[in-house]
């Protein structure tokens, strides 16, 4: 079964009296472990499909599944916790929260969605920290570290809840290329440790050329279907 599978999906958005058809009927399946690019200009409906597949707006018709669950019937709250379950976030601002610090940043989902016990907390927690090589700059606030430090401090946030997927949306976009190529590999990496499956929206060629599918995105509509880093 895929992990991810649309069929007809349409998003439809009103303004006023106008309509805005954002996504288009699209059809589309995500196999467990896979790393996943939908690309295309701005407008093109990127976001918003990644907005639907994390449950954070439902569609306007068509059927998803997401890990065997038809989210379309999910209610506001059931949506929530199926996302604290199974659906990690990784934003192009990196979204960290300033008065807490990096270790209180990736602690954050585990009090909020799962409440893990402290022990757990603690284990989980050094467990992604070291696997984003930042275990030395647990205890220092958002303010004091880089953007790619940021970034990684967001991959691990990402992934502290030991999510089925995970959800980039514009990760690079802030970040020059050296290390924009750092964090691709790092997500390449938790990809192959965790078995995580990484989906991107994106316009940055560096991730396009990383991923295995890349579905490219016009008006809402889904145009093409390439696999294996054709833009490398």
């Amino acid at each position: 079964m895929p992990l991810v599978e649309a069929s007809q999906l349409e998003k439809i958005y009103k303004v006023g009296e106008v309509e805005i058809q954002a996504i288009r009927k699209v059809d589309f399946t995500i196999d467990s472990g896979s790393f996943v690019s939908f690309v295309g200009p701005s407008g093109s409906g990127k976001s918003t499909l990644l907005n639907l597949i994390g449950c954070l707006d439902p569609p306007t018709s068509g059927k998803l599944s997401v890990v065997g669950t038809d989210v379309t019937s999910l209610s506001r709250k059931e949506g929530a916790r199926f996302r604290g379950e199974h659906i990690g976030f990784v934003f192009q601002d990196f979204n960290l929260i300033p008065v807490l610090t990096v270790y209180e940043n990736i602690e954050y989902p585990l009090l909020m969605v799962q409440n893990w016990p402290q022990a757990e907390r603690k284990k989980r927690i050094s467990q992604v920290l070291a696997a984003v090589g930042m275990e030395d700059q647990a205890t220092k606030y958002p303010r004091q570290i880089s953007g790619g430090q940021k970034q990684r401090v967001a991959v691990a946030r990402a992934l502290v809840t030991n999510p089925k997927l995970v959800l980039a949306d514009e990760p690079t976009a802030n970040l020059d290329r050296e290390t924009a190529n750092k964090i691709i590999t790092l997500m390449k990496q938790m990809r192959d440790e965790f078995g995580t499956t990484f989906i991107f929206s994106t316009h940055d060629p560096k991730v396009v050329k990383n991923a295995e599918t890349i579905y490219t995105l016009e008006d809402g509509t889904l145009k093409q279907t390439e696999t294996g880093g054709i833009y490398a």
